[in-house]
């Protein structure tokens, strides 16, 4: 399995980004459908309306807003879907997950990565 990447959607298009996905519920304000070049738009692996517009890129809310993201990411079923099919594009091909937004430490594409990743070590066998 492949390393799975992060990049702000504004940052240019590179071929070596592999399968391109946005992770954002909302489309990136600016940036047209051609320019952003996905392979798939994952909306609903987003954090729940609620709870992003709780969160509101506060950092301060930041490990609060991570644990509530977790619990929708291992809770919600269509979000578990979406890991799947992230986790099987990643299986022989880069992936690179797309994000707009500004901060690149405290947002919801962090976050993701983190239990992509650790569901990558669960499934080569090693214990949370």
């Amino acid at each position: 399995m492949r390393e799975i990447f992060l990049k702000r959607i504004y940052e240019p298009f590179d071929e070596m980004d592999g399968s391109r996905i946005l992770i954002d519920r909302v489309w990136p304000r600016g940036m047209s459908k051609e320019a952003a070049k996905l392979t798939h738009w994952f909306k609903d692996i987003s954090p729940s309306p609620e709870l992003r517009k709780w969160f509101c890129h506060k950092p301060e809310l930041f490990d609060e807003f991570r644990s509530k993201y977790i619990d929708e990411l291992r809770t919600d079923e269509k979000k578990l879907q979406l890991i799947e099919q992230i986790m099987d594009a990643s299986a022989n091909n880069k992936v690179t997950l797309l994000y707009g937004a500004k901060d690149p430490v405290y947002n919801h594409a962090r976050v993701l990565q983190e239990e992509l990743n650790r569901k990558r070590q669960i499934g080569n066998g090693y214990v949370e």
